[in-house]
């Protein structure tokens, strides 16, 4: 399914899960590349396709003086950059209705950010692109409920829609995953996918930084794996405790490999 939902994606097993990968946010050209470069080495090796993953702003930040970004059209532009150089698509957030069009020039996925999954004119708005839309669950939603952010969608007339678990808000500042969501999801016939990081996330610490618990990425992307998810979103940097944004629960890009070829064992004993 995926492969025809997204036909500029680079060639992979279609029997494999897709990978969205990539660092938090855009610091800049090189570090984009280098990012890009590793981790289309290591999909094109383990026949995994993938799409590169970066913010080219943060909007939902804890404190005001937190990194939002290196200025709009500079990321978007390094964005493409990255997908033209190594022929790959490329997803970003956006948060704002007049937002779709900008950023829809330049990549090929709009991700919904999971706080403004039910903004009905953001997504109506990223429909109206013809890009793919990959809308992230809700924290504070069932699994059931993302049809009708599928169906604003769908009735917008783009059938081009994913969806991302990334957790349920579990007491003031953490998040749990719930599985069954997984399945749920997929039964509204929509590639699903499982945020591996930010469902690792704890959010408001009293530092105004968010904290997370990377430790436990490799757990939740298994388990995933073993109940069907169609695909994966990591958010992995080279260096994460100097990352410019959410390095408390990102993957050391050292370890993505070592991660991808276990999940792919996995892939194959369960399909």
């Amino acid at each position: 399914m995926i492969n025809n939902l997204l036909p500029t994606i680079k060639n992979g097993d279609s029997s494999n899960f897709f990978v969205m990968a990539g660092p938090c946010a855009i610091e800049g050209e090189e570090i984009a590349l280098r990012i890009a470069e590793r981790i289309v080495t290591i999909t094109d090796k383990l026949n995994i396709p993938y799409i590169f993953k970066g913010s080219y702003r943060k909007a939902n930040r804890s404190r005001k003086d937190s990194f939002t970004g290196i200025g709009d059209e500079k990321a978007l532009k390094i964005l493409e950059k990255v997908g033209k150089t190594f022929g790959i698509p490329t997803v970003t957030d956006i948060h704002e209705s007049q937002e779709a069009a900008m950023a829809a020039a330049y990549v090929d996925v709009l991700q919904i950010p999971a706080f403004l999954c039910r903004q009905t004119d953001l997504l109506v708005a990223a429909a109206e692109t013809g890009k793919v839309v990959n809308i992230k669950k809700g924290q504070f939603l069932s699994a059931a409920s993302m049809k009708f952010a599928v169906d604003k969608v769908l009735e917008s007339g783009n059938n081009k829609v994913m969806l991302t678990d990334r957790g349920n808000t579990f007491g003031y500042q953490d998040l749990i995953v719930d599985f069954r969501g997984i399945p749920e999801m997929r039964a509204f016939e929509v590639p699903t996918i499982m945020d591996c990081t930010h469902s690792l996330q704890q959010p408001n610490q009293t530092s105004g930084v968010t904290g997370g618990k990377p430790a436990l990425i490799e757990t939740i992307a298994k388990a995933a794996i073993a109940v069907g998810a169609d695909g994966l979103f990591i958010e992995t940097h080279p260096d994460p405790a100097n990352a410019k944004s959410d390095g408390a629960n990102m993957l050391q890009l050292d370890l993505l490999e070592g991660l991808l070829e276990k999940l792919v064992r996995i892939r194959q004993a369960v399909i």
